[in-house]
């Protein structure tokens, strides 16, 4: 009988924090000198697997296909484990398309403060090939200790958001979430708050 490679397990396409990734787990008794292959399928072209470079005879357990795949089409991806002559069996993952299964991360603030205006904007960690892209974000601005929050919704990523500071006083805070306009709405959690202290006589 011909012997095998145990296949790897639990191979799961991912769309997390605006990437797409392939991961798996090692099959049992894999040797560790294994490397790992990938490959992808879009369903514009099924049974046509495309290979991908940087995911040729790797160690490590997944693969970022961000910038790899084509936009709008629902693809998925396979892995064999390789030593030596030894291969297992391609394992496949389901079908994921980008925009629709997309998992937002939430943005990264970025808060100025002057006399009496803050201006703030957000930063998105996004690969550059999904960077044109109409990614937006919600802002909420609270007084610490109260729940009554302001919201500005849908600003577009590369816009400025100045706030008039004159009237308020204390400690206030912001956070901030992505969104996205599939075929609905996709929201990523809110940001950590970033706190500031306003017009404050010292």
């Amino acid at each position: 009988g011909h012997v095998q490679l145990p296949p790897p397990q639990n191979v799961t396409l991912l769309s997390k924090d605006f990437d797409m990734i392939l991961t798996w787990t090692p099959g049992e008794g894999c040797p560790p000198d294994v490397t790992y292959t990938v490959r992808y399928e879009s369903q514009e072209r099924v049974n046509k697997w495309m290979k991908i470079p940087h995911c040729k005879n790797i160690r490590s357990t997944s693969c970022n296909l961000t910038c790899v795949l084509p936009n709008f089409v629902k693809v998925r991806a396979r892995v064999k484990a390789v030593s030596g002559q030894l291969q297992s069996p391609w394992v496949e993952s389901q079908f994921k398309e980008y925009y629709l299964d997309v998992e937002l991360a939430p943005p990264v603030l970025n808060v100025n403060v002057t006399e009496n205006l803050i201006h703030v904007n957000a930063a998105f960690p996004l690969a550059t090939c999904v960077e044109s892209f109409s990614w937006m974000y919600d802002l909420n601005l609270w007084e610490a200790g109260s729940e009554d929050k302001k919201q500005y919704e849908g600003i577009f990523r590369k816009n400025t958001v100045t706030i008039d500071t004159t009237a308020l006083r204390g400690n206030y805070c912001l956070s901030a979430r992505s969104s996205f306009q599939s075929i609905d709405f996709k929201h990523s959690k809110f940001s950590q708050p970033v706190c500031v202290l306003l017009n404050h006589k010292g």
